[in-house]
């Protein structure tokens, strides 16, 4: 085997490979349910219990999983419209500002109106 051999089969083994449509959407609704009960957990948290130190497990856990999920939701929603942001763009500082515009469009998509 020569050197452009071995060369050829590692560039064809380690090509990107899209997931496939079902997937995304089944990871995206996981992440909604996530952020949702995380934010149903803080919506029925007591201010006045809090007085308790033991009783700051499960709020924390809930802002922890409620932060991690929407991030997480925001980077797969933002990550999902690159390319069409990319065909738009006429430069990489275009680019750069679509791509923040977005973020921040899904971000206020996803914070509760309040």
């Amino acid at each position: 085997m020569s050197a452009t051999d071995f060369e050829a089969l590692l560039r064809e083994a380690l090509t990107p490979v899209d997931p496939p449509a079902y997937l995304v959407a089944r990871l995206e609704v996981t992440l909604i349910n996530l952020t949702e009960l995380a934010q149903d957990e803080l919506d029925a948290w007591e201010l006045s219990a809090m007085r308790d130190p033991r009783n700051w497990v499960r709020p924390a856990a809930a802002a922890v999983v409620g932060v991690t999920a929407g991030t997480a939701l925001v980077v797969l929603r933002v990550r999902g419209r690159h390319r069409t942001r990319k065909q738009q763009s006429s430069s990489l500082i275009d680019l750069a500002e679509r791509t923040m515009h977005d973020v921040a469009d899904e971000a206020r998509r996803i914070l509760p109106h309040r």
